[in-house]
């Protein structure tokens, strides 16, 4: 098998494995949270580093912006300006940025969720902590064992895989189908 057919391959198994009553559970909550923080007035945070910043601000902008229909924009932030990131970097270290975003917009009744391949960086897990001070909900999307965030969050959905990429990829599976059942649930559509 060539190098292209078993990636493809390898990623189709890895979401086969993961298509299970028990993941597709935990996803039905993570949309739940989103979907009861929405109704109630609140908004939906979502941080993680390198891709998986990337996903969470692709998931922002299918929340906010249009994922496969027209409907009322759904209020999600991820926590990813580059202003504040490099100024809560430089002044309080690169453990903080995601905390100090916390605090400055997260509020009782907001849902957080945090994307970590590892579970253990450091911003992610001050994050996590930032929103239980804020009475946020939180949900993790994590692989591998789950890290030191494991057993930290009211959702956590850990993704099948030894590597990133192949664990992103399921990460950015679950967010899509979130976004898709909040649309469902909240719009109809």
């Amino acid at each position: 098998m060539d190098d292209a057919l078993r990636a493809l391959t390898d990623a189709a198994d890895l979401a086969r494995a993961f298509a299970t009553a028990d993941h597709a559970a935990l996803v039905r909550r993570l949309a739940s949270m989103v979907s009861g923080s929405v109704r109630g007035g609140g908004k939906v945070l979502i941080c993680g580093n390198g891709g998986s910043l990337c996903d969470a601000t692709h998931f922002a902008e299918e929340l906010t912006g249009r994922f496969r229909a027209d409907r009322p924009a759904i209020p999600a932030i991820a926590i990813a300006e580059p202003g504040h990131l490099t100024c809560v970097g430089n002044d309080y270290g690169f453990d903080r940025v995601f905390a100090r975003g916390v605090e400055a917009l997260g509020r009782r009744g907001d849902t957080l969720i945090v994307l970590s391949t590892s579970g253990n960086s450091a911003n992610i897990l001050a994050g996590v902590e930032a929103g239980r001070r804020q009475g946020m909900s939180i949900a993790a999307l994590l692989g591998k064992s789950g890290g030191a965030l494991r057993g930290r969050c009211d959702v956590e959905i850990i993704a099948p895989g030894e590597t990133s990429d192949r664990i992103q990829e399921i990460h950015m599976l679950v967010l899509h189908t979130v976004v898709q059942l909040v649309e469902k649930d909240l719009y109809g559509v």
